[in-house]
């Protein structure tokens, strides 16, 4: 790594602080490191000789409604050599619903414990390369989950409460029992109370939700492809994502006992999470977003810009509501689905993930607060750096969609179109995305497509975009669908394929100590690409009863006209020079969103819709992309697109096949 050389003033002040960083150094160095560089942690620990031990914490609540307070069950490793010294380490933490149903990371690895109910295997590595480095790692059961009281809430208190006690009893707040049912009591005195949360989907909602509480001692927040409002996961603005509710993703995860003492939890469920779209207290409770302003914990976040289990909505929401609050940021973006980072980006997403945590929780001056807040998966393993997320030149600006030489394969320019000017599209329940990218440039009755003429110079998106839609349906429901196109040949990471971008290899690679029960290595991956001739990057939905609330829905009248501004979800995508960029618009989007009751026809008033895209360089980029010459050798291929199709399981979970 090459050395930054930084000019510094010396002040009354630096100086206060540089003395206090130098003794913190002395303080939580570890033993035998001394002449270790003070920028990180080594493996100085001995791993098979660490304290295994399992701890229930009473979480304060009675989810079960049994009269007695739930205690949550946490298996904990943590070298035993800082206890015997008289020091104190920090956590690291992963609160799951998954350690006993279904398996964590891409080989689907479960807790194991002996015969006497002590844990031996702890999934994925951050046992295994963290605890010689001096940290202890923690797995919380959720409540009503493996060896945990009470029942799974999806996202709800109970969810949140399960982690954010053993915050509490690890900072001697909470109280925490050496066994489910008994007595005795145990405390966390080998703690520094110092917490960082981590995990993919559910667990990194979790560590969303806690964050939100504002709750002391949690220093950072490690969220992959993660929920930020739950709300957002099962419906879009009104929209039904997915044919189940939360109450069946309770059932999936919960233990066998669970289930059969949660049956008002999960009626509850039910009953305040209907299948209209509406939002409901249900749903609020599950929003962490709006709650952002008691985050106090760093965020580090990371997501694959074509997950479309945990669409990226939930990370363009979440990370714009931490930025109004002032939160410490850092952000990966890849090219994959709902993807962990040690499975496309090993070697880097390690040495990142331990500088990070060594700043954050052992308080070391590496200087990852000062590098470029985020890395951008532009091709397959090729990424950029920004200093910050979007670029501070992004700005949003309006484009319009205007009329064109066919019927439905319209323009996309800064001039409104003229008064007057209409497309009209026929729901087909039966197309998706990929069939209306398809056909771009040919006339259709399933969508309306808008295209810019091709691009002189790259063009690059960063952030949220918004498209306001006016419609005139012909029947009482409607649902909206919009997204954004780069139209040409290009090379991407295969999301729509199993694995979602990654290929499973029989070798392995190792990341920190192995017991007989526990090993540190993993199967190695590989980047699984496909080529393709136009790539859809951002989309969303909407149900158009939602135009006037986006609380509650309501009928509409066939023949009158309605307008709706449709949230797409978060990207990062350079358009390159010589392809154009386009918007759809257009009904169902099959395997995405449910269709609505009826069989509508919308027409488009294109004088009254536009789209809100942010650029970087603002509105001057868009102008000097669209007005030019286009470069020779920027010219695409003209052929039948392939497109990408993404898949539908029956059911999803936060987490998917390899959550």
């Amino acid at each position: 790594m090459p050395i930054r050389v930084r000019s510094t003033r010396l002040t009354y002040r630096s100086l206060v602080v540089a003395a206090s960083a130098a003794l913190m150094t002395v303080l939580l160095s570890p033993a035998g490191a001394q002449g270790a560089s003070p920028r990180e942690s080594r493996p100085v620990y001995s791993y098979g000789n660490a304290v295994r031990e399992s701890v229930w914490v009473d979480t304060g609540l009675d989810g079960d409604g049994n009269g007695k307070s739930d205690r949550v069950a946490v298996d904990i490793v943590r070298p035993r050599e800082p206890a015997a010294q008289g020091r104190k380490i920090p956590v690291i933490m992963d609160a799951s619903p998954y350690y006993s149903c279904c398996g964590r990371g891409n080989e689907s690895q479960l807790k194991t414990y002996d015969s006497r109910g002590n844990p031996v295997q702890f999934p994925l590595h951050y046992d295994n390369y963290f605890v010689p480095r001096g940290y202890a790692f923690v797995a919380v059961d959720l409540a009503g989950t493996n060896r945990s009281d009470g029942c799974v809430d999806v996202g709800g208190r109970s969810d949140i409460q399960s982690a954010k006690a053993v915050i509490d009893w690890l900072n001697g707040r909470a109280r925490g029992y050496t066994t489910r049912t008994g007595t005795e009591r145990t405390g966390a005195g080998w703690s520094n109370g110092r917490t960082g949360m981590i995990g993919k989907s559910y667990d990194g909602t979790i560590a969303n939700g806690v964050a939100a509480t504002g709750v002391d001692g949690l220093r950072t927040i490690v969220p992959i492809g993660s929920i930020s409002s739950w709300y957002d996961y099962y419906f879009a603005q009104g929209a039904p994502l997915y044919d189940s509710g939360p109450e069946w993703l309770s059932d999936y995860v919960e233990s066998p006992e669970a289930r059969a003492r949660c049956a008002a939890v999960q009626q509850k469920l039910v009953d305040e999470a209907p299948r209209t779209g509406d939002r409901t207290k249900l749903w609020s409770e599950r929003d962490y977003v709006k709650d952002a302003r008691k985050v106090k914990a760093s965020v580090f976040a990371v997501h694959g810009m074509q997950d479309l289990n945990v669409r990226t909505k939930h990370l363009g929401q979440w990370w714009d509501a931490l930025a109004d609050r002032g939160v410490e940021r850092k952000i990966w973006l890849s090219q994959t689905g709902h993807v962990d980072p040690f499975d496309y980006r090993r070697a880097e997403w390690v040495d990142t993930l331990h500088r990070w945590f060594d700043h954050y929780l052992l308080g070391y001056d590496n200087g990852i607060d000062r590098e470029p807040m985020a890395d951008i998966e532009r091709h397959p393993d090729q990424w950029s750096t920004d200093k910050v997320w979007p670029p501070r030149t992004t700005e949003v600006t309006t484009v319009r969609p205007g009329t064109g030489t066919a019927p439905g394969v319209g323009t996309l320019t800064r001039r409104p179109a003229r008064p007057g000017a209409t497309e009209t599209f026929t729901d087909d329940p039966k197309q998706s995305e990929t069939d209306w990218a398809a056909d771009l440039e040919r006339t259709t009755g399933a969508k309306a497509g808008f295209l810019t003429a091709p691009l002189a110079h790259d063009l690059r998106l960063a952030g949220s975009s918004k498209v306001t839609v006016t419609a005139t349906p012909t029947t009482a429901t409607a649902h909206l669908s919009a997204v954004l196109v780069d139209v040409g040949p290009d090379t991407i990471r295969d999301y729509a394929a199993s694995g979602e971008g990654i290929t499973t290899l029989t070798d392995r690679t190792c990341w920190g100590a192995s017991t007989a029960g526990d090993s540190s290595c993993f199967k190695a991956t590989e980047a699984r690409t496909t080529t393709v001739d136009r790539t859809v990057f951002s989309r969303g939905w909407a149900d158009l009863g939602t135009y006037a609330s986006a609380d509650k829905g309501r009928p509409l009248t066939p023949g009158k006209r309605y307008t709706i501004t449709v949230d797409l979800a978060a990207s990062d995508h350079v358009v390159p020079a010589g392809h154009r960029l386009a918007l759809i618009v257009a009904g169902t989007d099959k395997d995405l969103i449910d269709p609505p009751d009826s069989t509508p026809t919308l027409t488009l008033d294109l004088a009254r819709t536009s789209a809100k895209l942010p650029f970087v360089g603002g509105a001057a980029a868009f102008v000097r992309a669209t007005a030019g010459p286009v470069p020779a050798t920027a010219t695409p291929r003209v052929s039948r697109p392939e497109g990408v199709a993404p898949p539908r399981p029956a059911h999803r979970i936060p987490g998917g096949s390899r959550s």
